[in-house]
C-alpha cells in the first residue's frame, strides 16, 4: 500500500526488503558437476506500509515467502538487503542486546502451533510471566501474579488456570495462553504466523474474534500470515498477495475480494468453495509453483497465467498504483485482462 492510499501513520514499514539463502551444494560437488552457487530468494524486494491499529494480511501458496517476512520482522532472520522501520525507527540492523530488547518488547509473535510453542514443563503462570521477567516490567511478585491473572481473564480463561500445565488445555485454550504471553510485554505490533491453522474450524472463529476484540481495546497492529482466504477476509483491513518472494497485489480487503486484479489473486479466490452456487466460472490452478532457486524469467507467474504474452515472459512487472492499492501485472497495465465478475 502506497502513501496515496494510507489514511493512518504507518506502524511498520518494509523498504525493498530481501532475504536470500545460500543453498549451494559443497564446493567439491559443484566442481564435479560443473554448477555454480545457488541462491534461494525467499523475499525479493518487498515494500509496504502497515497503518497503526489495523490488520495487514499476507497470503500466498506455501513457499512464497510469507513466514520469512514474519521472521525478518521479529528478528529471527537478518535481511540480505532493505530496511524495516517500526514507528519510524530502523530496527533491522540493531545489534546490541539493549536495543534488541526494546524492539522485542514492542514486537511480539503468535506462532502457528499452540502444541509446540508452550513449554510443557512450565505452569501456565510461569509461561505468561516470562516476558515480564525478561523485560523487567514488574519486580514485585504479587504484582506479577496479579498481571498474569489479568492477562488470563483478558483472553477468556480463568484467573486460576495459571496453576495448570499446557497439556491440561485444548488447542484453542493453548492458543489463548500463547496470546496472553504475547500481551505480557505490552507490545504495539504483533506478527501472527497462521495462528489458527492448527485449530478446528469452530475454534478458529473464537480465536479470530478474540484477536479483533483485543485489537480494538488495546490499539494493536497485526501482520497476519495465512493461506486461508476465509480467515483473511474475516480479520483483515488490507491484504498483500505474495508469489515467489514478491508482492503482486496490495489492496484493501473489500476491493481485493470484490475485484481482484492480478491473475494469481483470481486463481487463489477461485479455490474458495462457491457456497452461494452463483455459477461463476472457475479456473483451477494451472501447473506447479516454480522453484524459487531458478524462477521463470520476466513475470514469475507467466507459466501459469492464461493471459501471459511475450512481454510477461521477458520483463519483470513493477507494483503500480491503482485506485485502492497496487498491482504488478503487465496485463492489467495494458488493460487486456477482462474484469473479474461473478458471472465471468
Amino acid at each position: 500500500m502506497d502513501s496515496t492510499t494510507q489514511t493512518k501513520p504507518p506502524m511498520l514499514k518494509l523498504d525493498n526488503l530481501k532475504r536470500h539463502f545460500d543453498v549451494s551444494t559443497s564446493l567439491i560437488s559443484r566442481i564435479l558437476s560443473g554448477t555454480g552457487p545457488q541462491t534461494l530468494k525467499a523475499v525479493d524486494g518487498v515494500s509496504l506500509n502497515i497503518p497503526s491499529g489495523e490488520t495487514f494480511s499476507i497470503v500466498g501458496e506455501s513457499g512464497c515467502g510469507k513466514s520469512t517476512i514474519a521472521k525478518l520482522i521479529v528478528g529471527l532472520y537478518k535481511p540480505t538487503d532493505g530496511q524495516i522501520y517500526l514507528e519510524g525507527e530502523e530496527i533491522s540492523h540493531l545489534n546490541t542486546r539493549k536495543d534488541l530488547s526494546k524492539v522485542h518488547r514492542r514486537v511480539q509473535m503468535i506462532f502457528q502451533d499452540p502444541y509446540s510453542s508452550l513449554n510443557p514443563r512450565w505452569r501456565v503462570k510461569d509461561i505468561i510471566a516470562e516476558p515480564i521477567h525478561a523485560h523487567n516490567l514488574l519486580s514485585d511478585q504479587s504484582d506479577i501474579e496479579a498481571r498474569v491473572q489479568e492477562l488470563l481473564t483478558q483472553v477468556g480463561l480463568s484467573s486460576t488456570d495459571g496453576d495448570k500445565f499446557p497439556h491440561e488445555f485444548s488447542g484453542g485454550q493453548r492458543q489463548r495462553i500463547s496470546i496472553a504471553r504475547t500481551l505480557a510485554s505490552d507490545p504495539s505490533f504483533i506478527v501472527c504466523d497462521e495462528p489458527t491453522s492448527a485449530l478446528d474450524v469452530s475454534v478458529q472463529a473464537q480465536i479470530l474474534n478474540l484477536m479483533k476484540d483485543l485489537q480494538r481495546k488495546l490499539g494493536l497492529t497485526y501482520l497476519f500470515i495465512s493461506h486461508d482466504l476465509s480467515v483473511v477476509y474475516h480479520i483483515s483491513d488490507h491484504v498483500g498477495v505474495m508469489y515467489l518472494g514478491k508482492m503482486v497485489e496490495v489492496r484493501t480487503k473489500k476491493a481485493l475480494f470484490a475485484d481482484p486484479k492480478h491473475p494469481y489473486t483470481r486463481m487463489l479466490l477461485d479455490t474458495i468453495p462457491d457456497l452461494d452456487m452463483s455459477g461463476r466460472e472457475r479456473h483451477p490452478p494451472k501447473g506447479e509453483v516454480p522453484s524459487p532457486i531458478n524462477p521463470p524469467s520476466g513475470c514469475t507467474y507467466h507459466p501459469r497465467c492464461p493471459f501471459a504474452n511475450e512481454r510477461c515472459k521477458a520483463e519483470i512487472p513493477q507494483l503500480l498504483p491503482t485506485q485502492d492499492g497496487q498491482v504488478a501485472c503487465h496485463g492489467i497495465e495494458e488493460r487486456r485482462i477482462p474484469r473479474y465478475t461473478a458471472s465471468s
